[in-house]
């Protein structure tokens, strides 16, 4: 077994295929008790395998989170008319 860095300069467990085959009832329960690894073919990271509930305890983004952050002017839809209309048909 070797440790790679991943991601956040965290040192991780690097196991080959075979030996995760041989071992994969122990690699498992690590992995449910928090001790992510990875798996490597010929020295190769493959996968890296975590904790279920790992995923799911990223903050999930939510709609509206700049909401009050910012105000839209209230003539956005005409805002640069008379520009945009100077480029195309020039000046009157």
């Amino acid at each position: 077994m070797a440790t790679a860095t991943v991601g956040e300069s965290k040192a991780l467990k690097v196991v080959n295929i075979h030996e995760a085959k041989t071992h994969l009832s122990r690699l498992v329960e690590e992995a449910a008790n928090g001790d992510s690894f990875i798996i490597a073919k010929a020295g190769k990271p493959m996968v890296k395998v975590i904790r279920l509930d790992a995923e799911l305890e990223k903050p999930k983004s939510r709609l509206g989170f700049l909401k009050g952050k910012f105000v839209a002017p209230v003539d956005i839809k005409s805002m640069f008319q008379e520009e945009i209309e100077e480029m195309f048909y020039g000046k009157e």
